[in-house]
């Protein structure tokens, strides 16, 4: 399996284990209910992260994990599974056999590994042709290196949500600790803003709101929907309030961004998200949009020239000013007084740069052998000389943001050096830095003798006691005249 490949079976199964001990981080049970709460998860059913298929934990598993968890500031990479050493072979797959089992793929595309082996094996132990029924590694090889790899069904949009609102109640929810979820979004505004190129144009407000206090952690206003967007929001989000346990957001191509999702993992934010058409999941973000609307915008309709700068200064100063001051019928106090009297399970913000360099993308590229060059998104960036020994090289960038792009270790996430995009015009200078390479400690001894090897080679051969096979020819010997 190629160190890619480890990487990402790694960072799976982190995801799932954080997945299953995450909530009780952001919520810690009462006192004398954690035994329950592991009871309850050990008893629930999760996915496996690579196969899919339906798999459980017992319950000294999910406790190891959420010692892990709590021991360590960075809970993802504790909780990573270590890699093992591959002895990887080619699969025994007799040729009759690969014939069925690409028969059998081509007939069933949606099954699972193990569903086609034991098939397979039923098929096998049938008809004798197949040869002995080989191992459910060697088949599974076989099927990765053919590329035959499960097929999920077509799914129309809403099938997820249908049958959840037909077979579960649908209930109000609060977590118990500030801090513990947070609600984020995007709003498009009633209002068009006057651009700085003279045209009006729709901005989308983008909010984030802690589920128990229902302070709005952060809120600004942008021209676009995009990953970039919010990420600016989050960190600005972050720096403020600091780091929550959870984020529960909707399918959004900005929330499940690469960068985004990358970002949560490395802060240890459990990202959460609701089943497609089913904004009732996140509706406590939905019913401040209604106040947004229902009292910021209102104010707002006798400015003629609306500019997004001053809807950004006039939400702000509604939000600090009015909104987290003014009583919350659902919790009978203001967001502001819950939001600091209540407990809580947030952690501190990292520093400013270290936040955005978190919200990254990870991706492997080839470095070229040619001028030690890698391409990025169109761009050409410029290996250093002490990494030329690298054939594939790991490195962190913002899509948006290609002036900070990082070589990293990718064993430990360690930035080694700043890449910077390739300057042909400054190269045509003709001038280039030296390759250092270390001297020798002593120069080397002059060559003496017959190599070993060649000395016994002679030994062996003399040892058969066959004549050389050549006939010699003396030049220097006198020639015969004849009469």
């Amino acid at each position: 399996m190629p160190d890619d490949e480890k990487r990402h079976a790694r960072d799976g199964w982190a995801r799932l284990r954080f997945a299953i001990v995450g909530p009780l981080l952001a919520a810690p049970p009462r006192r004398g209910e954690l035994q329950q709460e592991i009871g309850r998860r050990a008893a629930k059913t999760w996915q496996h992260p690579h196969t899919g298929e339906p798999v459980r934990f017992g319950r000294s598993t999910i406790e190891r994990w959420l010692a892990a968890a709590r021991a360590s500031r960075d809970p993802v990479t504790a909780l990573g599974r270590a890699g093992r050493r591959e002895h990887g072979t080619q699969p025994t797959v007799s040729l009759a056999l690969r014939q069925l089992v690409r028969q059998q793929y081509a007939e069933h595309p949606s099954w699972s590994v193990k569903l086609h082996y034991d098939n397979l094996r039923v098929c096998v132990g049938a008809t004798a042709e197949f040869g002995p029924v080989p191992s459910y590694q060697s088949v599974r090889r076989y099927m990765k290196a053919q590329g035959l790899q499960r097929q999920r069904r077509a799914r129309t949009g809403d099938r997820d949500a249908i049958p959840r609102r037909a077979d579960f109640e649908v209930r109000s929810y609060e977590v118990t600790h500030t801090q513990g979820l947070w609600h984020a979004d995007f709003h498009h505004g009633s209002r068009k803003v006057l651009s700085a190129d003279g045209s009006w144009q729709r901005p989308r407000l983008l909010g984030f709101l802690d589920d128990h206090s229902r302070l709005a952690c952060h809120l600004q206003w942008y021209l676009d929907e995009t990953a970039e967007s919010f990420v600016h929001g989050l960190i600005q989000a972050i720096l403020k309030r600091g780091r929550p346990r959870m984020l529960l957001t909707d399918n959004g191509a900005a929330m499940l961004a690469a960068e985004t999702r990358a970002g949560l993992a490395r802060l240890g934010i459990v990202h959460a998200r609701t089943l497609a058409y089913a904004a009732d999941q996140n509706a406590k973000q939905e019913v401040f949009w209604a106040q947004i609307e229902g009292r910021l915008m209102p104010m707002l309709e006798g400015v003629e020239d609306l500019t997004l700068a001053l809807l950004n200064e006039a939400t702000q100063a509604w939000v600090e000013l009015e909104y987290h001051r003014h009583p919350h019928s659902e919790i009978a106090c203001t967001p502001l007084e819950r939001y600091l009297n209540a407990p809580s399970v947030g952690r501190p913000s990292p520093a400013p740069d270290a936040l955005r360099r978190a919200f990254r993308a990870e991706t492997v590229r080839t470095q070229r052998r040619s001028d030690g060059t890698i391409s990025l998104l169109g761009r050409r960036f410029e290996i250093p000389a002490r990494y030329r020994h690298l054939d594939r090289v790991h490195v962190h960038y913002a899509g948006w943001d290609l002036a900070a792009v990082d070589l990293v270790e990718p064993r430990t996430a360690e930035i080694l050096t700043a890449l910077y995009p390739l300057d042909k015009q400054r190269n045509a200078s003709g001038r280039r830095r030296a390759i250092l390479t270390p001297a020798p400690a002593s120069p080397p001894p002059p060559a003496s003798g017959m190599a070993p090897l060649l000395a016994e080679l002679l030994r062996q051969y003399a040892a058969t006691g066959l004549p050389p096979a050549y006939l010699p020819k003396d030049s220097t010997a006198p020639t015969e005249e004849k009469d």
